[in-house]
């Protein structure tokens, strides 16, 4: 069996958008977003756009995206891996709306790091005793 540290962040991606086909073909407008863990994706979603209620009901939307605009925002999700740099840990979220029948993705790519990991990589240097004031 495979393990997700042993596909690309590319497939990976795909996974993703093929497990939501579904969800995505009752939405148009919403954020995908996907969790990253050294460079594997653990948890995914969408959030929705809030619902709108009229005489104590929820409305259903009529239509949401197509198998054509969802290959295009599978796509332009792909393309956006190019813009990720260097780190491993993260979210990317795709906010995306249909407009004139087009689909419309904004990537929004971030990076965590943990200060705890610098601190192994570049420990105190203990010679000068003055470590902790060169950042004053």
């Amino acid at each position: 069996m495979l393990r997700t540290e042993q596909l690309s962040l590319a497939r990976q991606i795909d996974l993703v958008f093929k497990e939501l086909q579904e969800e995505l073909s009752g939405l148009s407008s919403g954020t995908v977003f996907v969790q990253i863990r050294n460079n594997a994706i653990g948890k995914f979603g969408i959030r929705h756009n809030p619902l709108n209620g009229r005489s104590g009901t929820f409305e259903e939307e009529q239509e949401g995206l197509t198998a054509s605009q969802q290959s295009s925002f599978r796509l332009m999700a792909l393309e956006s891996l190019k813009y990720k740099r260097r780190w491993t840990h993260g979210e990317i979220s795709y906010e995306f709306a249909v407009r004139k029948g087009m689909v419309v993705v904004d990537a929004t790519l971030e990076s965590n790091y943990n200060m705890a990991n610098l601190m192994i990589r570049y420990p105190r240097n203990v010679q000068t005793g003055n470590a902790d004031q060169s950042f004053g």
